[in-house]
C-alpha cells in the first residue's frame, strides 16, 4: 500500500506544485478566504468527496468514506490564510495581491491536505473508516479552530492530525514532537493611570510613563527570579502608549504585550502573579491600574500514540534519517490545539527548507520560500498515516 501511495502521490505532484503555486498566487487574509475556499471545494468534489462549505465562516470541510467498519472518525487539519506581508520573493508566481502574501507556507499545507484528500480518495476501498478533511480559515488571528468547532468540524472525531512548515528541517525530511510542540498565547493589556503635571515639577504629579517604566523592568525580572526556568514564561510588551506633550507629565499609558507558556499550571497562575507585581509597583508611587489577561489559544500537546503514528509512518516511507524527533517545543502558538480540546491530536513539522542554500527565511518573513518537493513528502507521510489509522 505504502507503494501505492507514493505512486498516486508522485502522479499527482505536476498538478499539485500548480494547486500550490495558484494559491501563493492569490492569498487571503485571515476570514476573507472565500477564493480559496471555492477552489479547494472544486478540488475536493472534482475527487469525488462530500463537501460542506461555509464552515466556521469561510472554512471548507470534505469527507472520505471508507469500506471499513470501524467507527471511528479521522480529521485532518489544513489552513487557508496569508499574512498581511508585502512579498519581496520574486517569484513568477508571487502575490497578486498588494501587501498580502503566504508567508507562513498555509498554501503548502493547503495543498498536502488536497493531496492527501486526492490519494485518500483513490484508496477509499481500502481505508478502515472515515476521514473527514478541515480547510480551515483565521488561523494568523487565532480564530479560525473557534469557528470551526462552533459549526460542528469535531463532531464524533476520534483523532486528528495536523502539519506545519519548518524551514529549518530540509526539504524531504519531517519532525515530529512528543509532547508539548507549539506554546500557549495570550494577550495582556496593562493600564497605568497617574496624575498629569508640569514637565517641570515631577513630584506634583504622579508620572505614569515612569511608573510604566517600571512595570516593564519588574515583569521581566521578576520572571527570571519567581518562575521555574524548566517551565518557560515569555512576556513580551510590543506596545507602548500614553502622553500628551513633551512637558507635561503622562496621567495614563497603556502596555500591550504577548505571554506565552508551555505548562498548563504555569499558565493558570500568570494572571494573578502579573496582577500582583503591577499592582505592587502602582502602589508605590501611588498609580491606580487596570490589568486585563485574555487566554488566547492553549498550547498544541501532541498525543503520544498518534505521533507515534507519523514517526513510524514517515520512517517507512523515507527512512528513519529523514524524521527528525524534535527536542524542544517553540514559543509560537497554533490553534490546532483548539481542536485537541475534543480528541487527540497531533501536528508533525514539515521540512521545506533548500538544502543548497545558506540562509533559508523564516516563517513570516517577505523573502520565504519554500522547496516545492517538500510537498510529496507532506501528502505521502500524511496520506500513510491516514491509511494506517485504522489497521
Amino acid at each position: 500500500m505504502l507503494t501505492h501511495i507514493k505512486d498516486l502521490a508522485i502522479k499527482l505532484a505536476p498538478r499539485l506544485v500548480e494547486i500550490r503555486r495558484h494559491i501563493h498566487s492569490h492569498p487571503e487574509l485571515s476570514g476573507q478566504e472565500y477564493q480559496t475556499a471555492a477552489f479547494v471545494a472544486g478540488v475536493l468534489s472534482s475527487s469525488g468527496i462530500h463537501v460542506q462549505e461555509g464552515v466556521g465562516k469561510t472554512g471548507v470541510i470534505g469527507e472520505l468514506q471508507g469500506t471499513g467498519k470501524d467507527h471511528r472518525l479521522l480529521a485532518i487539519r489544513t489552513d487557508m490564510d496569508a499574512l498581511p506581508i508585502q512579498e519581496r520573493t520574486g517569484l513568477e508566481y508571487a502575490s497578486h495581491t498588494d501587501g498580502v502574501m503566504h508567508a507562513c507556507g498555509h498554501d503548502v499545507h493547503t495543498t498536502v491536505g488536497l493531496g492527501t484528500a486526492m490519494v485518500l480518495s483513490q484508496i477509499a476501498d481500502e481505508l478502515g473508516g472515515k476521514v473527514r478533511f478541515l480547510f480551515q480559515p483565521a488561523e494568523e488571528i487565532a480564530q479560525g479552530a473557534y469557528w470551526m468547532v462552533k459549526d460542528g468540524a469535531m463532531e464524533n472525531v476520534s483523532a486528528i492530525l495536523g502539519v506545519h512548515v519548518f524551514p529549518s528541517i530540509p526539504a524531504g525530511s519531517i519532525g515530529v514532537r512528543y509532547g508539548a510542540l507549539t506554546a500557549a498565547a495570550d494577550d495582556l493589556e496593562i493600564t497605568i493611570i497617574g496624575e498629569s503635571g508640569h514637565g517641570a515639577r515631577p513630584h506634583e504629579a504622579i508620572d505614569a510613563i515612569w511608573i510604566a517604566a517600571q512595570v516593564v523592568t519588574a515583569l521581566q525580572q521578576a520572571i527570571s527570579r519567581t518562575q521555574n526556568p524548566l517551565r518557560p514564561v515569555v512576556l513580551s510588551i510590543g506596545k507602548i502608549s500614553g502622553g500628551r506633550a513633551a512637558n507635561v507629565i503622562a496621567d495614563k499609558v497603556q502596555l500591550l504585550g504577548t505571554v506565552r507558556s508551555l505548562h498548563p499550571e504555569t499558565r493558570a497562575h500568570l494572571p494573578i502573579w502579573i496582577d500582583n507585581i503591577v499592582g505592587n509597583v502602582c502602589n508605590a508611587y501611588g498609580a491606580k491600574y487596570q490589568v486585563n489577561y485574555r487566554q488566547g489559544v492553549p498550547s498544541v500537546q501532541n498525543d503520544y500514540s498518534l505521533t507515534q503514528l507519523l514517526q513510524l509512518s514517515a520512517e517507512e516511507a523515507w527512512s528513519s534519517d529523514r524524521v527528525q524527533v524534535l527536542p524542544e517545543p517553540s514559543l509560537g502558538a497554533e490553534d490546532f490545539s483548539v481542536y485537541q480540546e475534543y480528541a487527540p491530536g497531533s501536528m508533525f513539522r514539515l521540512g521545506v527548507g533548500y538544502k543548497d542554500r545558506m540562509i533559508n527565511h523564516p516563517l513570516h518573513h517577505p523573502e520565504f520560500e519554500v522547496d516545492e518537493s517538500a510537498i510529496i513528502t507532506g501528502v505521502v507521510t500524511m496520506a500513510y498515516a491516514g491509511y494506517k489509522y485504522w489497521l
